[in-house]
């Protein structure tokens, strides 16, 4: 079942809030989040705000953000990447529920839909964990 747009702004204002349940912080809501938070706020100040952002919502959840768990430099910069190309490819006035039907359609719908840019090792490693690092497989397609 793919969430509305109210659904989306829910779990983004919850995240943000740290009252989404753990169990409601899905790969889904990941993407979705992503989506509300490109909308409403930009790319640029995303970009800059979600470290902090993930970091506090793990931690009001009981995570931890250690160079082994927690908030992942790398993953989710990638992520807002394809994110942000979702956003457009939907267009300006599309709800957000098309483009997280998009994204969930392709291969970012997958789990693992990281490891066609990224090996393991590299992604894995403590380096991307805490800082960018550029993929090592295949270039992050451009808007």
């Amino acid at each position: 079942m793919m969430m509305t747009d109210d659904e989306i702004e829910a779990a983004a204002r919850g995240m943000t809030g740290c009252t989404l349940p753990k169990a409601g912080w899905t790969h889904e809501a990941h993407f979705a989040v992503a989506l509300w938070l490109l909308r409403e706020r930009g790319e640029a100040p995303v970009r800059a705000e979600m470290p902090g952002l993930i970091r506090r919502y793990n931690e009001s959840v009981g995570g931890r953000n250690t160079d082994t768990e927690g908030y992942h430099e790398t993953i989710t910069q990638a992520s807002l990447t394809m994110a942000a190309r979702a956003l457009a490819e939907a267009g300006p006035g599309a709800p957000l529920s098309v483009a997280l039907m998009a994204l969930m359609a392709g291969p970012c719908g997958k789990p693992d839909w990281i490891s066609a840019y990224w090996t393991k090792e590299v992604l894995f490693s403590v380096d991307a964990r805490l800082g960018w690092i550029a993929p090592d497989v295949a270039p992050l397609p451009v808007g």
